[in-house]
């Protein structure tokens, strides 16, 4: 139990009604799962508007309601407190119910399109080799020390992540790193949280159908380095394009890392550029591994010690996960669902394709989600095609979508003679038919990909989850 006025001692209130001298037992922003004692924050979202579940609220033992649209019933008994936004004063509130938790860690927090989750995950395994405790929020899965939990988007909202932090410090945790998306910074659910650290991977094409602009995209992530104070460091890829304009506002200290600009870094700016031993495969697993030790040095770690730690950390799930069956054939699963991934994971591919004795081939199996940035899935399918010996198009998690629909989508960005030859393109809209074919075409030496899904163990199809693991289907198949 908290006192409303604690919990809500740093928002900016515009009006109030009630008293405001209760105590409150929990937090919620669904209705559904308002208790005896709840405040209720009325989020306007993009689909729902949680001012239409106030009554619903207040029925299941809400007691204070913060909201920002005009209302025109109030109830006798009800505390009401109106804001300018609800998204960002539940982040504050959050924080204040939960003590504060991000202030008690070293909280960093990771952005891109692409390498958000290796990165953290590889940072929190080498912290816990260091001997630290330390907690993880991220797209795959939440850690708390070694525990895991599991993740229903990449960065939850403010009252899951406060929990979360809350529970890493009565666990002991140091530090903590977190997946930080675009999504979680327009929606203001990292508002409240206190950062140490910020690093910026990369940006490519990806979510134009929430985003609507490339520019629009990128600002958002920009706004999180923005929003760092100058206590703070933040570290970004000076090879991206956008890499120095992700900093140029900040208050922060900037460090950048490279591959490939330290002679031509700019005067007055810092940057990583080591060598470092890694079973990772890949160019975008060694901007990973580079951002993971640039990211410990900043943090005070002892180099030695970390290259050591780096040398052996294995894959992380789903990521250029693969394994090599009896008859030859190297079968990868890849979280790839944008168009650079897709191309960083085919072109790593292809840099495997060695053998001389053999005529080695790459078959991917890519399809694309439903629900989701249309633009670019004839995109993903042309690299797909441009790319590969063989390409079979299939469903992804189609959604609420047709996935016909999406396929057509897909093959407008093939082109005609896609189609004249025998052999070359499949369109099979069952995930299981596809990987099958992917398996059945194989042959000794060759390379099959399946992308998109990575560490997923589902599909959605018309909002219901159904299991599906590419892995699994892999390891299944091939005999």
């Amino acid at each position: 139990m908290k006192s409303l006025y604690d919990i809500t001692s740093d928002i900016s209130i515009l009006e109030t009604k009630g008293n405001t001298d209760i105590t409150v037992s929990s937090l919620t922003l669904s209705s559904s799962t308002a208790e005896e004692g709840s405040l209720f924050t009325a989020i306007v979202g993009n689909i729902i508007d949680g001012h239409l579940f106030i009554a619903d609220s207040i029925k299941n033992g809400a007691r204070a309601i913060v909201y920002q649209n005009d209302l025109k019933d109030f109830d006798h008994g009800i505390t009401y407190i109106k804001v300018n936004n609800t998204k960002e004063a539940l982040g504050v509130m959050a924080s204040n119910f939960y003590g504060h938790p991000s202030s008690k860690l070293k909280l960093i927090g990771i952005t891109g399109t692409n390498g958000k989750t290796t990165t953290a995950t590889l940072l929190h395994r080498v912290f816990r080799s260091l001997g630290y405790k330390a907690g993880m929020i991220g797209t795959v899965v939440n850690k708390i020390n070694d525990d895991s939990f599991e993740a229903d988007r990449t960065t939850p909202n403010a009252i899951v992540l406060n929990d979360l932090l809350s529970r890493m410090v009565e666990e002991g945790c140091e530090y903590c790193f977190m997946e930080v998306s675009s999504h979680a910074v327009v929606e203001k659910r990292i508002s409240g949280l206190l950062f140490i650290g910020g690093v910026f991977t990369n940006l490519t094409l990806d979510h134009l159908d929430y985003h609507k602009t490339i520019e629009d995209y990128r600002d958002a992530k920009k706004e999180f380095f923005d929003s760092l104070g100058d206590s703070a460091f933040v570290l970004s890829n000076l090879d991206d394009a956008n890499g120095e304009y992700m900093l140029k506002d900040s208050k922060a200290k900037k460090y950048f890392y490279s591959l490939k600009n330290d002679a031509d870094l700019p005067a007055g700016k810092t940057s990583f550029t080591e060598w470092l031993e890694t079973k990772l495969i890949g160019e975008f697993n060694a901007y990973n591994a580079l951002a993971v030790y640039a990211t410990t040095a900043l943090l005070g770690q002892d180099k030695e010690k970390v290259r050591e730690i780096i040398k052996n950390l294995e894959p992380v799930e789903g990521r250029f996960e693969y394994f090599k069956t009896k008859s030859g054939v190297t079968a990868i699963v890849d979280y790839a669902h944008t168009p650079d991934a897709l191309e960083n994971v085919l072109k790593t591919t292809r840099e495997l394709c060695t053998r001389q004795d053999l005529v080695q081939k790459i078959i991917t199996v890519i399809g694309c989600g439903g629900d989701r940035d249309k633009t670019k899935r004839p995109i993903m399918a042309k690299i797909g095609y441009d790319m590969s010996d063989i390409l079979i198009l299939t469903s992804d998690n189609p959604r609420t979508e047709d996935p016909i629909s999406i396929l057509e989508d897909m093959k407008n960005g093939l082109p005609s003679e896609a189609f004249s030859g025998v052999g070359k393109v499949f369109i099979i809209a069952d995930r299981h038919e596809a990987i099958k074919k992917g398996i059945e075409l194989a042959q000794e030496g060759d390379y099959t990909l399946v992308a998109g899904k990575g560490h997923e163990k589902y599909q959605e199809v018309n909002g219901i989850k159904n299991h599906f693991d590419d892995m699994e289907e892999l390891k299944k198949n091939f005999k």
